[in-house]
């Protein structure tokens, strides 16, 4: 049987691909096609959501098995489980996390069962536009100060953004204790 399964991106509008992949096929092998797709190296911890009908996220498949699930709760790992263990029927919808610092994700939606035929791997059937960048940019600089274009001294000091600066001498350590490291050991 084969699985024809449609993802989008709620950050690019446009963004489309839709692939076929055999049901005997594992997470890891869709994972691959996905990213395959996209143009992403395969190098994150991406993982799979079942989802429901309102997109509630439920079981979790990983890429690698962490030991942090609970022990009455079952881990799925990509490698070794097959699509038909979680898609019943069409319409079945999934999360992908291609961005696992920032959570960001493709949604799936199994658009069709065919049953009687394989592939031995995966075919992109339609893509169309630019698929988002797969690790979003995140803005570790210091903020500049309105109208200065950068930053000074007093600016760095300016931790509360309101004009503020933290003077040593307001320090009250009344109330903290204060260790040499001698009385840790």
């Amino acid at each position: 049987m084969l699985y024809r399964i449609k993802f989008i991106s709620d950050e690019v509008e446009g963004f489309l691909r839709e692939l076929q992949i055999d049901a005997d096929s594992t997470y890891l092998d869709l994972a691959q096609a996905i990213l395959k797709s996209c143009d992403y190296p395969d190098d994150q911890m991406t993982s799979f959501y079942v989802c429901n009908d309102e997109w509630e996220r439920g079981q979790q498949i990983t890429r690698e098995d962490m030991g942090g699930t609970a022990a009455d709760e079952d881990c799925f790992v990509m490698e070794q489980t097959r699509l038909g263990e979680f898609i019943e029927d069409e319409g079945q919808n999934f999360e992908f996390v291609f961005d696992p610092f920032s959570d960001r994700v493709f949604y799936l939606t199994v658009r069709e069962l065919i049953p009687g035929k394989h592939l031995a791997s995966a075919e992109v059937l339609r893509s169309v536009g630019e698929p988002p960048c797969q690790i979003a940019e995140l803005d570790f600089s210091m903020p500049t100060a309105v109208g200065k274009g950068t930053t000074s001294d007093e600016d760095e000091d300016d931790i509360f953004g309101d004009g503020a600066s933290f003077n040593d001498d307001e320090l009250d350590l009344e109330g903290f204790e204060i260790m040499d490291g001698s009385e840790l050991y």
